[in-house]
C-alpha cells in the first residue's frame, strides 16, 4: 500500500489555492461594508424569531411547519408528533436569550413528549436530532426530565445495535417492541452516534451507549480496503459492503467521519482520532480532484481507487470545517473556497452538482446548513474575516430568497429568478443555520467558545454557560 505523502499533497494544494483565488468571483462584503458584528447578530436573531413565530402560529407542538400553506407535518411516525422543531430549537433559544420561548418549549415537552408508542423510527435521525436535542436542552436548562427522556429514547434504540450480528445498527426500530428492520445501511447511519451516546454515557454513568457506538464504528472500519478507504453501503447482518464506491465526504457517509474527530475532541478517545487520521489520509490521497482549478472530492472505487463520478452534494460542504479542525487547515480553506464560488454563482448552494460538467444536477436549496457550518468552524479556528464575509453574504441570500410571511421555506430551484419556493421549514433549520450565523457575530454570554463542541445537527453538547 502506497503511503500518503502529506508534503506533496500540501504543495499541490498551494498551487490549486493560487489558481482558485485568482479565479474566484469578487463581491464578499468586507468588514467595513457590513454592519457592526452585534448588529449582524441581532438581524440574524430577528430572522430566527420570524421563523419560530411562524412555527408557533401554524404548527405548535407538531414536528415541522409548512410555512407557505400554514400547515404542519409529522417527521418520524405518521399521525404522531414528537414536537421535533421544539427539540431542535432548545439550545438555539437559550443562546439567543429567548427565554419565554424556551420555557414554553420545555413546558410542552414535559407535558407531551413520550416515546412509548407502537411505531417504527429511523435510528440515525432519532439519535442526532432527538437524543442530541434533548441533551443540549438539558445542558441549557438543567431540566432533569430532558435527560431522562433522552435516556428513555436511547434505551428504545439500543436493540438496533444489540440485535445486529456485526454491531452496526439496523436502520429502523419499533419504539415499543424493539423489533428491528432494514439491514442495508450506510456509513452515516452506522457511525453518527458516538457524540450523543458518549455524552449520555458520561451523564448517566452507563457505558452501554458509548460501547454500542464504538462497536458500530469498528464493524465498518475493520472492513476497510487495502487503500484505507471505506465503501458507502453496508449490510449489518452479513458484514458485507453493498457496492464498491467511496463517495466521501458526500452523503450518505458524511457524518461518519465528522464523529470520529468529534468523539476524540469530546471524550479524549485516542482510538477515534487514530481512525480519523487513517481514513482522512486515504481520502486526501485517493479522492482529491483539482482538475477544474478548485478542490473537489471525486467518487472512487474504494478497493482500487479508480475514479467514478464527479458529483458533489451541498451536504459535503461541512468537510471544509472538519478538515481544518482535524489538522488539514489548508485543505479545509481550499474546499471552503470551492463552495463559496458555488454559493456566489447561484446565490444559494444547490443540493447537488456535477463539477466536471459544471452543471447543476439537483437545483433545490433545502435550507441546508453545511456551508454556514464550515464558515463557523473556520472562523472559530482562524478569526479570518473572509469567513464572516462569506457568512454575511449567505445570511443576506437566505433572507432574500427563503423568507416568506410564515417563516422560512425551502427553494425548489436556485437557478430561477425569482427562486421558486417549496413549502417546508425542516426542523433542523431551528437548530443550525441561524445558530451558526448568530454565534459568528454575537457577543453571546451563554456560549463558551473555548470549550464548545457542536454535533452534526448543530446541538451544543458542551460549552453552554448557565
Amino acid at each position: 500500500m502506497q503511503r500518503f505523502d502529506r508534503a506533496a499533497f500540501l504543495r499541490s494544494l498551494a498551487s490549486t489555492a493560487a489558481v482558485a483565488s485568482a479565479a474566484a468571483p469578487r463581491g464578499a462584503r468586507a468588514a467595513e461594508e457590513r454592519p457592526a458584528p452585534d448588529a449582524v447578530a441581532e438581524a440574524v436573531r430577528r430572522e430566527f424569531v420570524h421563523g419560530y413565530e411562524g412555527y408557533k402560529r401554524a404548527a405548535w407542538g407538531r414536528d415541522e411547519v409548512l410555512p407557505v400553506s400554514g400547515g404542519a407535518s409529522d417527521f418520524f411516525v405518521p399521525g404522531h408528533t414528537f414536537g421535533l422543531s421544539i427539540i431542535e430549537a432548545l439550545d438555539t433559544l437559550y443562546v439567543m436569550e429567548l427565554d419565554e420561548d424556551l420555557a414554553a418549549g420545555v413546558a410542552w415537552l414535559r407535558a407531551n413528549l413520550t416515546f412509548d408508542i407502537d411505531g417504527e423510527i429511523q435510528v440515525f435521525e432519532a439519535i442526532i436530532r432527538m437524543v442530541g436535542g434533548l441533551l443540549a436542552g438539558y445542558a441549557a436548562t438543567n431540566e432533569a426530565f430532558l435527560l431522562e427522556r433522552a435516556r428513555d429514547l436511547a434505551d428504545r434504540l439500543l436493540p438496533a445495535f444489540a440485535r445486529s450480528p456485526t454491531g452496526a445498527p439496523f436502520r429502523y426500530v419499533n419504539l415499543r417492541t424493539g423489533a428491528v428492520r432494514e439491514p442495508h445501511s450506510n456509513l452515516a447511519e452506522i457511525g453518527s452516534n458516538v457524540l450523543e451516546f458518549g455524552e449520555l454515557s458520561r451523564l448517566t454513568g452507563n457505558p452501554a451507549y458509548r460501547d454500542a457506538s464504538r462497536a458500530a464504528y469498528r464493524a465498518a472500519i475493520d472492513r476497510r480496503s487495502a487503500l484505507g478507504l471505506l465503501g458507502t453501503d453496508f449490510d449489518v447482518e452479513t458484514g458485507q459492503w453493498i457496492g464498491d464506491v467511496s463517495v466521501a465526504p458526500n452523503p450518505p457517509v458524511d457524518s461518519f467521519y465528522e464523529y470520529l474527530w468529534g468523539g476524540y475532541r469530546l471524550f479524549g478517545d485516542e482510538e477515534l482520532r487514530g481512525w480519523y487520521r487513517l481514513l482522512t489520509d486515504a481520502i486526501l490521497a485517493h479522492q482529491t480532484d483539482r482538475t477544474t482549478g478548485s478542490l473537489w472530492f471525486r467518487h472512487v472505487d474504494f478497493r482500487s481507487g479508480k475514479p467514478a463520478e464527479q458529483t458533489q452534494s451541498e451536504l459535503a460542504a461541512f468537510y471544509a470545517g472538519l478538515l481544518a479542525k482535524g489538522g488539514d487547515r489548508d485543505a479545509g480553506a481550499a474546499y471552503f473556497d470551492t463552495w463559496t464560488t458555488v454559493a456566489r454563482r447561484y446565490r444559494l448552494p444547490p443540493e447537488e452538482l456535477d463539477y466536471g460538467a459544471a452543471t447543476v444536477t439537483d437545483p433545490r436549496y433545502w435550507l441546508r446548513p453545511e456551508y454556514a457550518n464550515s464558515a463557523f468552524d473556520l472562523w472559530r479556528l482562524t478569526h479570518d474575516d473572509r469567513y464572516r464575509a462569506a457568512a454575511y453574504d449567505h445570511f443576506l441570500a437566505l433572507r432574500e430568497h427563503c423568507r416568506v410571511a410564515g417563516g422560512y421555506t425551502v427553494v425548489l430551484d436556485v437557478r430561477a429568478t425569482p427562486m421558486t419556493h417549496g413549502d417546508l421549514t425542516p426542523a433542523y433549520w431551528f437548530a443550525e443555520n441561524m445558530k451558526y450565523l448568530y454565534l459568528m457575530f454575537a457577543t453571546a454570554p451563554r456560549f463558551d467558545d473555548a470549550t464548545a463542541y457542536l454535533s452534526t445537527e448543530g446541538k451544543i453538547l458542551r460549552g453552554l454557560r448557565r
